[in-house]
């Protein structure tokens, strides 16, 4: 698959330790992390660190659950991460129109937040074109323009979301729902402010995260984004393009996504996503998907695929069942797909989550692209010897985790886990387990893996009650934040000390 058949290059070029860490976790005074000062903050001490990759989450803007892998939008920015000090410095926003600030609680309660924050951006999204400069007036109509294609189609989902009390769009009018031209002609004049207020939160969020990227590139720091495999049914994309996915007469999916039994499920994991009508996708070349991830590596270095092998197969799910138990597997369009994005970029920055039940025709699909995949030590520490997830077994075109955002922490899976597992863990690891997350780090930072990254619940060894999500769960996910006093010189230079030791960070010592 490589063009004019040479090698493709892995985005994996030399060592380098990382830190998984979403920006809603960032500290700051205003319930959730924001893309401010912390933000800036956390880049210089990762920096500090030694840690030249920062991996986080999907950036969209979350839907059930308040998950990031349940968006309204696959293209669309996650508004509720807008910095409002950057807004009060422009003279959009007034101290006056933040209060009454909440008591906050030490993770992210999600109604209290939204509740208090979504009116503030509605008031700054009135005013941001009224009191902005004409440049940055400029600045949004070529915004709006380069990014027509998902824009409009996402503004106007919002808009009409909102007029119906945040109801899927299959339960709209059908006129609405069904985008009938005269409807749709309707709806665009009736809420036209509405659809310019969503579109400059768009433009604000896309400013302030270009700012971040560019203070990561004069930092080294490589960011890692994250691009789930499938959409949520009620989004903008399904919406405006219902064509795309295997939906039914009532639009509903008559089939869904998910996972058969695995680590994490007996009963496998039902997304509830809808499945694409991969023939038709086809058929328009896949421009869809090039698109989508040429917006994906507008936020990012590097993109790491979500559920990868569901390029090469699938699990189909009928859409009435409540497991995944009866669904089974669909060859997807693979090498087809991958060759059409190669064509395109040139280029795949891409990182295979290559994790659950993977057969050798996934691995193929990865090695015919020489993209990374994923290597995770808790799954490693559960097994014998020959356990690919084991250190010594791993490769260097790789990215070796202590844990995922889907895992317990690595303090708490230890806590959890049989007196068996436990006593593989510390013989292996030559730990006498008070430490378990700091050792479990060190085996991977020291392993041949090209990548080392670790959640930062693990770097400050925070049991089962930081855990980021449990699957099949929708209780307290997502909610972790970092507590404030965290990120102190003193771990920076702990976390230094590993990275140059074993080679993952090009700097010299602060002290030896």
């Amino acid at each position: 698959m490589a063009k004019d058949n040479l090698p493709i290059e892995s985005v994996i070029q030399e060592r380098r330790g990382g830190l998984l860490l979403h920006p809603t976790s960032l500290p700051g005074p205003y319930g959730c992390g924001t893309l401010g000062k912390a933000a800036e903050r956390w880049l210089d001490w990762l920096e500090a660190a030694g840690m030249r990759v920062w991996q986080f989450l999907p950036l969209g803007p979350t839907g059930y659950g308040d998950s990031p892998y349940q968006s309204f939008s696959a293209f669309a920015g996650n508004s509720n991460l807008i910095d409002l000090e950057q807004l009060l410095q422009q003279g959009i926003l007034e101290p006056d129109d933040l209060q009454p600030i909440p008591e906050w609680t030490a993770n992210i309660d999600y109604g209290q937040f939204l509740a208090w924050k979504w009116p503030i951006l509605q008031l700054a999204a009135q005013r941001y074109l009224e009191r902005v400069d004409q440049s940055t007036r400029a600045e949004f109509k070529n915004f709006t323009d380069e990014q027509k294609y998902w824009l409009k189609d996402f503004a106007l989902f919002m808009s009409l979301k909102e007029a119906n009390d945040g109801r899927a769009w299959t339960e709209w009018d059908k006129g609405f729902a069904h985008r009938v031209p005269e409807a749709m002609d309707n709806a665009r004049e009736r809420f036209s402010d509405r659809v310019e207020h969503e579109q400059v939160l768009q433009f604000i969020f896309h400013r302030q995260w270009a700012k971040i990227r560019h203070r990561a590139q004069q930092l080294g720091i490589t960011l890692v984004g994250d691009m789930p495999i499938f959409v949520a049914h009620d989004s903008a994309e399904v919406w405006s393009h219902p064509e795309l996915f295997r939906l039914g007469p009532d639009s509903m999916p008559d089939v869904v996504a998910g996972v058969p039994p695995d680590y994490f499920s007996s009963t496998g994991q039902r997304w509830g996503n809808p499945l694409y009508r991969w023939d038709e996708m086809e058929r328009t070349d896949y421009d869809w998907w090039e698109r989508r991830l040429r917006a994906a590596l507008e936020l990012s270095d590097v993109v790491r695929l979500d559920h990868f092998r569901g390029f090469s197969a699938y699990w189909e799910i009928p859409a009435e069942d409540d497991t995944a138990v009866s669904g089974h597997w669909v060859k997807g369009p693979g090498e087809r797909l991958l060759g059409r994005l190669l064509e395109a970029l040139g280029r795949l920055p891409l990182l295979a989550e290559d994790l659950g039940v993977i057969t050798p025709d996934v691995e193929a699909l990865r090695e015919s692209l020489n993209l990374p995949g994923m290597k995770v030590l808790q799954f490693g520490l559960e097994g014998a010897p020959d356990n690919p997830y084991l250190p010594h077994n791993y490769s260097e075109n790789c990215v070796a985790y202590t844990g995922t955002h889907d895992n317990d922490t690595s303090v708490g899976w230890y806590k959890n886990s049989s007196e068996g597992t436990r006593d593989f863990c510390r013989r292996y690891l030559a730990s006498n387990g008070e430490h378990i997350a700091q050792d479990m780090m060190r085996a991977i930072w020291s392993s041949s893996a090209g990548w080392a990254i670790a959640p930062m619940q693990d770097v400050l060894e925070l049991g089962s009650e930081a855990r980021m999500n449990a699957p099949g769960s929708t209780v307290n996910n997502w909610s972790w934040r970092l507590p404030e006093p965290a990120l102190t010189d003193d771990l920076a230079a702990s976390l230094f000390d590993l990275n140059w030791i074993y080679g993952r960070t090009a700097s010299e010592p602060h002290q030896l």
